[in-house]
């Protein structure tokens, strides 16, 4: 039998993640925050700048940074744990980068607007819709700036795992054996039966239908060539373009003895594979 081992569907994988999700993860991004909201505030105004003859500490404007920080982090942090599980768990690519930057600054935008009117009712101002704008855009320019700062590692260290640590468990019989993605070759089916070549040009049967690996290996280095094959890209030797719009792909190495060789991509598959591969 073989078991995927991820984020997203099992709890054995915890100790590698444990970087990312160990009690020091909040404090780190307070420290973060603390020193974005020092280094924004005392650029804001002359009087703030360092070095400035009428330097004075920019309290209010800090606390109300920091304040504002916390809340901005919280909305992302929120987002992130909700992308981590949905998507980034088994995928981390730019597309999914981007929706989780795009929705955070969206909710941010959704409670700029209505708490800056209410702030503004509160001390009795009365702010014109152009300083509204602008002040929203300035918010969202460091919204981008502060979250990209915050959660760059934790995306690399998913990425990470997604594509290099992530491993399967495959038990043959008596014996059990973990490999991890970047040590798979490709899976295969011949006569019902799916297998898993290694790049080492060894194989294990497995207890799962090619279907179910589909949905459960990360297809951002495999991709699942026609009924009988998915490949890993690194696997992949020469790519030919054949008649009818088709591809032949031919592997760094030979895989069964039964298999056909090269291997054919339909012209209906033809652009998601080179899509994939390119």
């Amino acid at each position: 039998m073989i078991r995927t081992q991820s984020t997203k569907n099992s709890s054995s994988k915890e100790p590698q993640t444990r970087h990312i999700r160990g009690p020091w993860r909040w404090p780190k991004k307070i420290i973060l925050y603390t020193l974005f909201s020092l280094v924004v505030n005392h650029l804001a105004t002359r009087e703030s700048f360092p070095g400035s003859e009428q330097y004075r500490f920019p309290i209010e404007g800090f606390l109300y940074s920091m304040a504002l920080c916390i809340l901005i982090g919280t909305i992302a942090e929120l987002n992130f744990n909700y992308y981590k599980k949905k998507y980034f768990a088994t995928k981390v690519e730019v597309v999914t980068i981007s929706r989780f930057m795009l929705t955070t600054l969206g909710y941010v935008t959704l409670l700029y607007v209505p708490l800056s009117i209410v702030v503004d009712s509160i001390v009795g101002g009365e702010t014109a819709f152009y300083y509204l704008l602008i002040g929203l855009l300035i918010t969202l320019l460091l919204s981008f700036i502060l979250i990209g700062l915050a959660y760059a590692q934790d995306i690399y260290y998913l990425y990470k795992h997604s594509i290099k640590d992530a491993e399967i468990t495959i038990e043959s019989g008596v014996k059990t054996t973990k490999i991890t993605y970047e040590n798979i070759a490709c899976f295969y089916s011949e006569n019902k039966v799916v297998y898993t070549v290694q790049n080492d040009g060894s194989t294990l049967s497995t207890n799962f239908t090619l279907n179910e690996l589909e949905e459960k290996i990360n297809d951002q280095l495999f991709f699942r060539a026609n009924r009988q094959m998915i490949i890993h890209k690194e696997a992949v030797g020469q790519v030919e373009k054949i008649q009818n719009g088709k591809l032949r792909v031919r592997l760094k190495l030979p895989v069964g003895k039964h298999i056909i060789d090269p291997i054919t991509i339909s012209r209906y598959k033809r652009q998601a594979f080179i899509n994939w591969f390119q």
